[in-house]
């Protein structure tokens, strides 16, 4: 409210002064301010000793002073509280008549002394019902001519600014007609919140009568309390102005809960005081709409999020594949495609001039692919070959292409899915394969051949086989009959030499005994030669036959060592035995495992110069295998000949200058024999440390 500055007297001519009351009347926003600025403007240029302005709010309403000059404050103040409202009261009359009406000072309502008489003129626009009057104390019944044209130019003023501006103290039944009319809640308060003014929307939120419902109350209560305190709040606020804020409010008729936004204004009351305009906004429906809305907007960014998710994990899906895949829309733009579609149809722009180019001609081709599923109308899939080309390297990358119309709940077209091929690995096995056809039919050509050629050589080797069988069997007849052809004679001659040598024929001389017994010696190591020879070939003719027997292996062995006592005592060496505790009779050809055991220690005193020979006969319990054992400390083996010596007619050393005698056929001999006796014989030997030869015989042999 902007208030009038005082108003000048120093005006030369009375136009100055009313022009300058004309300014002072445009200033003022306020009847009250207009009204001063007149009473203060007659009082000095009517001139007249008092001058008070009186209005009404409303046609019919009560009268009220608004400013006065030259009037006490028990007169002015008998102007403003006691107004006649009566129709026969004088001003009353003013009033309904309209017309400017002097009273006498007996009738004067008022009587100043020294006056003589109170002109009062109606106020307000013309034609219209006075809004108030403007009351002068004048020395005569002559209106003054400056009252009449103050009261013809500052009535309509004033009745505009009573009727549409503020009415005033106590308010007026436009006002509260307008304010009523309004929808929403319109409060004036104190800054504490205290109610001072509230239209009809405000009063049922906030009123409640003295009949009204203990609950009505009890809701109209918290209500107060709430709005109280917000208007509270706000007024401590540190920004004047509008403020704005929520607040939850009860419907005390339905008990329903309600979310106001409270708008609140600081101004200052017509007595001065600084008071809070609130207005209530329902914005109930608006909460939950935004709750709604806000719940929408969560749903909607949780299905984005799960969206997105569910785009993340298709992507991931399709980058696993090895195969290119690509989404396209219907019109054939490329929607979505993996990792190994992009190395085909996609290129940086610092690849070069050559990729791109390479690229470009791989959507045309896939371009002219799409063409044909588009263009075959009903048709939801089409199966080409695409010959692409590698943008990186350039080579060619055959592929074999598979699209498929993705389609709408309507059966539109909303979609195409291809999938790729790489038919190169293909192409490469099928090349590879063919390659193999033709090396397996010329490997086979060629196994054809071979076959037929191990054929022969098979039917040539069965032949010689049977040849070589047939010439060792007349080798084994010639050697057999041989053998015996020579034992006859020769045991001939033995005879003959040992008759001779007993004297039958009388006395020898010593030079004959001598010979003779080089003879007979000779004969035996040759008798000797011939049975070896003999063994042999019964044993590779199969004519050895076994004759099992039960005995015992320690009288075995010392019949063995009493037929070699006369070696032994000649070879000066220790020889011993060991018999192992719990050796068990053996079901065996007795012969046989003693001709072995004849032929072990016979070499075994052979080729040792010096030590000892020890036989040992053990049981291996777990195995129930029996051994037979020879060591002696001999000249030893070299572990080259170990097998060798065991072949026939092999020895260590078969140069014509060896240092020991024999055919060779001695060991051969043993190991065919432990062979048929089902057990074997073992070497074990160090050269100049001595051999052990073993014959290992189970207790009973599983052929008879």
């Amino acid at each position: 409210m902007v208030s009038p500055a005082p108003l000048s007297t120093a005006h030369a001519t009375s136009a100055d002064a009313r022009l300058a009351l004309a300014e002072q009347l445009l200033t003022c926003d306020a009847a009250q301010d207009c009204a001063r600025v007149v009473v203060e403007w007659l009082a000095v240029h009517a001139p007249a000793p008092a001058v008070a302005c009186l209005t009404r709010d409303e046609p019919g309403g009560k009268l009220g002073c608004l400013a006065s000059v030259g009037l006490s404050e028990d007169q002015h103040a008998s102007l403003t509280e006691a107004p006649n409202t009566d129709a026969e009261h004088p001003l009353a009359e003013v009033l309904s008549h309209a017309v400017p009406c002097f009273f006498p000072p007996e009738r004067a309502l008022i009587p100043i002394p020294g006056t003589g008489g109170l002109f009062a003129v109606p106020l307000g626009r013309e034609g219209a019902t006075p809004v108030g009057l403007l009351l002068i104390w004048v020395n005569g019944p002559t209106l003054p001519s400056e009252v009449a044209w103050v009261a013809a130019h500052a009535g309509p003023y004033l009745a505009k600014q009573v009727t549409s501006g503020p009415l005033g103290l106590g308010g007026g039944a436009l006002f509260r007609h307008i304010i009523d009319a309004v929808t929403d809640p319109v409060l004036l308060t104190d800054l504490d919140g205290r109610l001072r003014l509230a239209n009809a929307r405000a009063e049922s939120l906030l009123v409640a009568n003295p009949d009204a419902s203990d609950g009505r109350k009890r809701a109209v209560h918290l209500n107060q309390r709430v709005f109280t305190t917000a208007v509270a709040s706000t007024a401590r606020g540190p920004v004047p102005g509008v403020s704005w804020r929520e607040i939850p409010l009860v419907d005390p008729a339905e008990g329903l809960d309600l979310l106001f936004e409270l708008v609140g204004t600081r101004v200052y009351a017509p007595d001065g005081r600084e008071a809070m305009v609130s207005v209530l906004r329902n914005v109930t429906d608006l909460g939950r709409a935004t709750q709604a809305l806000g719940e929408s907007y969560r749903r909607l960014r949780a299905t984005e999020r799960e969206a997105r998710s569910e785009r993340h994990r298709l992507d991931r899906v399709l980058d696993s594949v090895a195969d290119p895949i690509i989404l396209s829309s219907p019109s054939g733009g490329a929607v979505m495609m993996n990792e190994p579609a992009e190395k085909l149809f996609t290129t940086s722009s610092e690849a070069g001039r050559a990729a791109q180019r390479r690229v470009r001609s791989n959507d045309a081709v896939f371009s002219s692919f799409l063409a044909n599923l588009l263009d075959t109308g009903g048709g939801p899939r089409w199966r080409g070959q695409l010959n692409l080309v590698d943008p990186a390297s350039g080579g060619t990358r055959p592929m074999e292409a598979v699209a498929t119309k993705v389609l709408g709940d309507g059966g539109e077209l909303t979609g195409i899915v291809t999938l790729f091929q790489d038919r190169g690995e293909a192409l490469e096995k099928a090349r590879l394969l063919e390659r193999l056809k033709e090396v397996s039919t010329l490997l086979e050509a060629r196994v054809q051949v071979a076959t037929a050629e191990l054929a022969e050589q098979n039917e040539k080797l069965r032949r010689q086989a049977i040849q070589l069988e047939q010439a060792s069997a007349a080798k084994s007849q010639f050697l057999a009959n041989m053998s015996h052809e020579f034992r006859t004679p020769l045991n001939a001659i033995l005879g003959y030499t040992n008759m001779l040598l007993q004297g039958v024929s009388g006395e020898l001389t010593p030079i004959q005994r001598r010979n003779l017994t080089r003879i007979d010696s000779n004969g035996r190591h040759l008798l000797e030669v011939i049975n070896e020879i003999l063994d042999i070939t019964r044993i590779e003719a199969g004519r050895m036959p076994l004759h099992l027997s039960d005995f015992g292996i320690p009288e075995l062995l010392q019949e063995v060592m009493a037929e070699m006592d006369p070696i032994i005592v000649r070879s000066k060496l220790a020889v011993s035995t060991h018999l192992g505790a719990k050796l068990p009779q053996v079901h065996s050809d007795r012969q046989k495992m003693k001709q072995v055991v004849l032929n072990l220690l016979s070499n075994a005193l052979k080729f040792t110069h010096e030590g000892s020979v020890k036989v040992s006969a053990e049981c291996a319990t777990p195995s129930s295998l029996l051994t037979i054992s020879v060591t002696d400390t001999g000249i030893g083996i070299d572990p080259a000949y170990q097998e060798k010596i065991f072949e026939d007619f092999q020895q260590v050393d078969s140069s014509p200058t060896r240092a020991y005698g024999g055919t060779g056929l001695g060991l051969s001999i043993c190991r065919r024999l432990a062979d048929m006796l089902g057990g074997r014989v073992t070497l074990q030997s160090i050269p100049g440390q001595g051999s052990t030869f073993t014959l290992h015989f189970p207790r009973r042999p599983r052929r008879t």
